[in-house]
């Protein structure tokens, strides 16, 4: 089968997108931290056995949080390529992308305690009566 002009075009997107992904893993400490508390939350999914809407939820916050903190990132280093010297506006603008971050960070950690708190009491109850 032949190659076509929109099939590379597709593999080089993808290809570009794998090596941002790598770049935001190796580079930001947050991404991995973000990271990391999602893969706590699928194996305590799987764990507690939540249901399909509690999984959509999960997956939706938990993509919200990476996707901030992805952008975040861009707007970072693209704020200081176009301006590299200290400057209160691009400042702000880092701020206020940071303050974007901690939103969808906190809204995850009350969705996550909706869906987790409950399962995880009745299993300590469980515990505790046998």
């Amino acid at each position: 089968m032949k190659e076509t002009a929109g099939d590379f075009k597709l593999k080089r997107s993808f290809s570009n997108a794998f090596r941002g992904f790598c770049w935001v893993f190796k580079t930001e400490w947050n991404f991995r931290i973000h990271l990391a508390i999602c893969t706590i939350a699928v194996m305590l999914g799987l764990s507690l056995e939540i249901s399909l809407f509690e999984w959509l939820a999960l997956i939706l916050c938990s993509a919200l949080v990476i996707v901030s903190e992805v952008l975040n990132t861009a707007l970072e280093y693209l704020a200081d390529a176009v301006h590299p010297e200290v400057n209160r506006r691009v400042g702000r603008s880092k701020d206020v992308a940071a303050a974007g971050v901690m939103i969808a960070a906190v809204a995850a950690f009350v969705v996550g305690a909706i869906v987790f708190l409950p399962k995880i009491w009745d299993w300590l109850t469980k515990l505790i009566e046998n």
